[in-house]
């Protein structure tokens, strides 16, 4: 079975759990997933399968859809509702909805953000979490994310209490900390506050609508109706140019030779050759030699 099955990840488990189980389930060793979703965060969380998981990283660095709820008067170790809470302003808020656009319009586009210590981002090459668990603080680097929208998604014209609640949506790329987004959204408007709940609404090209739960997983492979469920490869790698291949070239694309560049990649990062519309790899320009291209990914096609 190769392919990516576009799974709802319920809250309470991990990402290594869901992959867990679907070994388990589909009696296979080679699954994957592409990136992971806190314990508490429910949503979209393609799974490749077989040789799909040569393509995992292209959706990992997909852009991603989530619904946040943003929470106003609380700071947290985690920055998000699991953490212990560090700043409480139990002041009356009245905060009215132009400012928080305001500041959402600030945080859209290219903005800078530090990683939370209760992270897996390395340092030293030791896991963030790791240093924080055992109460070490250290320099954590800033990294350059992206946020292509952001969208108020309550209705209030005033915002009034001792804290507030509000939930927004947000579009964005890789490497992007919604906990870490929503305490920025605090800090913009004078108040400690943090992530208290997150749903992940796509990830790359898949949906919730595309997306079955490890029960429905369960009963469809019992069933032997499964694969309609199972995309193609290929979906991970629709944001690349294809260059369909003939026979007299397929076999040196399938060795994993180096080539002659194709004028596609003075554009593009990289192209998919295929060959009777299957992916059978993924290349790019040489890093060495110029004027040629090397093979990034390699699929068997059985040619």
């Amino acid at each position: 079975m190769d392919g990516i099955l576009p799974l709802w990840k319920e809250k309470g488990m991990t990402s290594h759990d869901c992959v867990f189980k679907l070994r388990k389930i589909l009696g296979m060793k080679r699954i994957g997933h592409t990136g992971t979703l806190d314990p508490n965060v429910e949503g979209v969380l393609p799974i490749c399968i077989g040789q799909a998981t040569k393509v995992a990283e292209y959706i990992t660095d997909a852009g991603k859809e989530y619904i946040a709820a943003v929470t106003i008067g609380s700071s947290t170790e985690t920055e998000d509702a699991d953490g212990d809470k560090v700043l409480i302003d139990s002041s009356f808020k009245s905060i009215p909805r132009s400012l928080i656009v305001q500041a959402l319009q600030q945080l859209t586009g290219e903005i800078i953000q530090v990683p939370p210590m209760y992270s897996a981002v390395k340092v030293n090459g030791r896991k963030l979490y790791e240093y924080a668990r055992k109460g070490l603080e250290v320099e954590r680097p800033q990294r350059k994310i992206t946020i292509y929208e952001i969208e108020l998604l309550d209705e209030r014209e005033q915002f009034e209490g001792e804290e507030i609640t509000f939930a927004i949506r947000v579009a964005c790329g890789k490497g992007t900390y919604i906990r870490t987004l929503a305490v920025q959204i605090g800090e913009l408007l004078g108040y400690p506050a943090h992530m208290s709940s997150l749903v992940r609404t796509i990830s790359g090209r898949f949906t919730k609508a595309d997306c079955l739960t490890l029960d429905n997983t369960r009963e469809h492979f019992e069933q032997g109706t499964l694969n309609a469920s199972i995309r193609p490869l290929e979906d991970a790698l629709a944001e690349f140019p294809y260059v369909e291949t003939d026979a007299d070239l397929i076999g040196k694309i399938v060795n994993g030779q180096v080539l002659p560049r194709n004028a596609l990649l003075e554009i593009h990062e990289r192209i998919v050759f295929t060959y009777e519309g299957r992916a059978a790899a993924v290349y790019k320009n040489h890093p060495t030699k110029a004027g040629l291209m090397k093979p990034e990914k390699m699929f068997s096609l059985h040619v």
